[in-house]
């Protein structure tokens, strides 16, 4: 018997909030794959019920997404679509999803985007930055010294750069950034497309001021930070070091990482690739 076709993984962006912004497209795929892995299947399965979408699911989270991946393999080896959805906007940008399209990859199944929703891309379009460069930084790390370090990382980034934090832990971080990037436009996106969805803009100092009148803060949160209006500047090797590591953890390629390190810093790229070749050998961790 002939060896059945190979199946796809589609990679199916979904609401942030408003289930009406899923797409078309992500709606005729979740209705026709064989199998939808979702990172949490109530979450999902509110989704599906409001379009009528009868299609079986089953979790694939970072708890498990390990495990779970060899056996959503072998069922896209055995002819079977599998859409890969999260709990809400685009699977594995600071979701799981990663280890899945990695191996779907790396055992030549076809793997298919279906955009959509971003809470990145909506609080970056909305926060009056420049968006023609910017730099995604995730989740911002929850210990007070590892933000310390990260903010000193970016400090000098000439680029919009974006991230995600906590309600809880908003007025903090906020402090930490007028203390160390200095009083620089931002951008607070709180529930977008949701019911209370709030945008407020300006300086870090006029926002600090606006959030310390808050009684409580709930919901999910996205930054948008101005560059450094300063331009170049010298830095420290230990700074340049920290950075091509941080360049490397988000994934950014040895060569998109010389450059913007390069252009960021005003240091030559000949210098900049020596020391980011043994960092891409090592194993590129922010320490």
């Amino acid at each position: 018997m002939d060896k059945p076709m190979a199946g796809k993984l589609f990679v199916v962006s979904t609401p942030i909030g408003n289930l009406e912004d899923v797409t078309l497209r992500a709606l005729d795929v979740l209705r026709n794959c064989q199998l939808i892995a979702c990172e949490d299947t109530r979450n999902t399965k509110k989704l599906l019920a409001r379009y009528s979408i009868t299609t079986p699911v089953t979790s694939c989270h970072e708890h498990n997404e390990i495990e779970k991946s060899s056996g959503l393999l072998e069922k896209l080896k055995d002819g079977k679509n599998v859409a890969l959805v999260s709990d809400a906007g685009t699977p594995s940008v600071s979701d799981p999803g990663w280890r899945l399209v990695n191996l779907s990859i790396e055992n030549n199944i076809e793997v298919v985007p279906v955009p959509g929703p971003s809470a990145v891309l909506s609080a970056l379009v909305v926060s009056g930055l420049p968006t023609d460069s910017f730099l995604f930084l995730g989740f911002f790390p929850k210990i007070i010294g590892k933000k310390k370090e990260l903010l000193k990382d970016v400090k000098c980034c000439p680029y919009t750069f974006v991230f995600y934090e906590s309600a809880r832990r908003l007025s903090r971080t906020l402090s930490l950034m007028l203390e160390i990037l200095g009083d620089r436009n931002i951008c607070v996106a709180r529930e977008m497309t949701k019911l209370y969805e709030e945008v407020l803009r300006g300086s870090l100092s006029e926002v600090i001021s606006v959030l310390s009148e808050r009684e409580t803060l709930k919901g999910e949160v996205t930054i948008v930070v101005e560059g450094s209006r300063d331009g170049h500047y010298e830095a420290s090797a230990d700074t340049v070091q920290r950075t091509l590591r941080l360049l490397r953890e988000k994934g950014f390629s040895l060569s998109e990482a010389v450059s913007l390190v390069s252009r960021a810093f005003g240091v030559s790229k000949n210098g900049i690739y020596r020391v980011a070749l043994e960092i891409w050998n090592g194993d590129g961790s922010v320490s």
